[in-house]
């Protein structure tokens, strides 16, 4: 694993950003794993930065996202769908027919799950998976268990997750209580990846899912088998361990 200790959440941003630019340089028709939450919003603020300088060009890029909730509709304002097309998408010229997201409103999910892992499949797989890290070691939707999940698949949000997610719902009630995320075995088989963190609130998790024992009870601990992952995170997300 190769951690970078930035100074802070902005110097965080610019790195991760790079990191992902670096990537749709080398490969123009590569595929861009991506995730929600408040974490990437800074890189992808940058990557915006750079496409309107002319110096980042999305016109063969194509993505698909870690996750989305289920029962939102695709413009409804806390959809994932609603998220990347806000902070990114329509920002760098995306297209509907470059990116991709689980349909959280599809009648069957079990199709759905299956549906979505062939699509990245057809898509020649992954090339850089972008992950956030949740505060009981999520990553996706991917939720403490007794195994470590395969494909995509159908998730039951635990009581912290929903509790984590309720700031931006208008009342907790309202916060999706299911998602469709893709699974470890998908986010494993990614080419590269890049977590990002960031606050001190990260700081246990960061250290016990990168410094402790693997574990499915801790989703993100499996990344330390991966061959290539880079986290990215400030210096209060690295405040308990020793770099």
């Amino acid at each position: 694993m190769n951690f970078v200790k930035t100074t802070d959440y902005d110097a965080m941003s610019r790195k991760a950003a790079h990191i992902i630019a670096s990537q749709v340089i080398l490969k123009p028709d590569c595929v861009l794993g991506l995730a929600t939450g408040s974490t990437p919003i800074g890189a992808y603020a940058e990557l915006t930065r750079m496409y309107e300088a002319g110096d980042l060009d999305f016109s063969r890029v194509h993505t698909a996202n870690l996750d989305e909730y289920v029962g939102l509709s695709h413009d409804h304002d806390q959809s994932y769908h609603y998220f990347m097309n806000l902070h990114l998408f329509s920002k760098v010229g995306l297209t509907a027919d470059q990116v991709n997201l689980p349909d959280g409103t599809a009648k069957d999910a079990k199709a759905e799950c299956i549906r979505y892992d062939q699509t990245i499949r057809a898509l020649g797989g992954v090339d850089l998976q972008l992950l956030g890290l949740g505060h009981n070691g999520h990553i996706g939707f991917n939720e403490p268990a007794d195994d470590f999940p395969a494909g995509t698949h159908l998730v039951d949000l635990t009581e912290s997750t929903i509790q984590a997610n309720s700031r931006l719902f208008e009342k907790k009630e309202d916060v999706p209580r299911q998602a469709l995320t893709m699974g470890i075995q998908t986010i494993m088989s990614a080419k590269k990846i890049l977590v990002v963190v960031s606050g001190a609130d990260k700081a246990p998790i960061v250290k016990e899912a990168f410094f402790g024992p693997i574990t499915p009870r801790v989703p993100a601990s499996i990344l330390q088998l991966h061959p290539d992952v880079t986290i990215v995170g400030d210096a209060a997300a690295f405040s308990q361990t020793d770099l």
